[in-house]
């Protein structure tokens, strides 16, 4: 199966419903979303998703986004190692350079992005949401297994009586 990272206009678009680009970047995040190929977003593309979500949705619809992407889509890391290579690749956009380096980090075949033009120098190729979304024609369809991007930790509750003897024999 394949994995790409999908560049954050392409997400937008869909969030935004932006007019010119809604159609093809829908429909290459629903089959994302169906697990024709496994999807990742930068680790940056979070809280900058978060920060242009919240001017249009407010605050707590931009977070319940957030938590739908992270439903939809894996975490491309980003540690000291992907910042140092991003430096090397001699993009023009930084943010782009962070990106494609990442999705080097991640092992993805394809970036997916609104402008693969940007990406001319990226060591994964770049393809609009269209060409992407043809790539995928022939692709295996896995069974669904959603990713987990935050396991929750969930607390055990203690009744009165077990705080105490907790406690006793702690002394």
């Amino acid at each position: 199966m394949k994995r790409i990272l999908v560049d954050l206009n392409v997400v937008l678009d869909v969030a935004l419903r932006r007019p010119a680009h809604f159609e093809a970047s829908k429909a290459f995040c629903l089959a994302i979303e169906a697990r024709r190929a496994i999807g990742f977003l930068s680790a940056h593309a979070f809280p900058t998703f978060y920060y242009v979500a919240r001017k249009d949705a407010g605050p707590i619809r931009a977070l319940q986004l957030v938590a739908n992407l992270a439903k939809v889509f894996r975490v491309a890391s980003i540690d000291g190692s992907v910042i140092t290579r991003s430096l090397t690749l001699g993009l023009a956009d930084y943010e782009d350079a962070l990106t494609a380096a990442a999705a080097e980090a991640a092992h993805c075949e394809l970036i997916v992005t609104r402008d693969p033009r940007g990406f001319a120098a990226s060591p994964v190729k770049a393809v609009s949401p269209e060409l992407a979304l043809a790539s995928l024609a022939d692709e295996v369809h896995e069974p669904f297994e959603p990713y987990d991007a935050a396991p929750v930790r969930r607390r055990r509750r203690r009744s009165r009586a077990g705080e105490r003897s907790a406690a006793a024999s702690a002394r």
